[in-house]
């Protein structure tokens, strides 16, 4: 892991740390995955400069919900 950068680490690290679902697999941990690439990408505190970068986090971060509601 020490090849990758810090934010191919935190993607990685939130990917490995998430549940295992049996019956969805790997839902959870695509879903914090994408929650820590908008993080490392796109920081909340950005948002305020930007419209653009609002909307792009706003709808990453609406895929990883619906990842992790996948069930229900």
């Amino acid at each position: 892991m020490n090849d990758l950068s810090p934010a191919a680490q935190a993607v990685l690290i939130a990917f490995n740390d998430a549940p295992f679902d049996e019956e969805y697999g790997d839902s959870y941990g695509i879903a914090a995955a994408l929650r820590a690439a908008v993080d490392q990408v796109v920081p909340l505190y950005s948002c305020n400069t930007s419209a653009t970068r609002g909307r792009i986090r706003h709808k990453l971060l609406a895929i990883a919900a619906e990842l992790e509601d996948v069930d229900g």
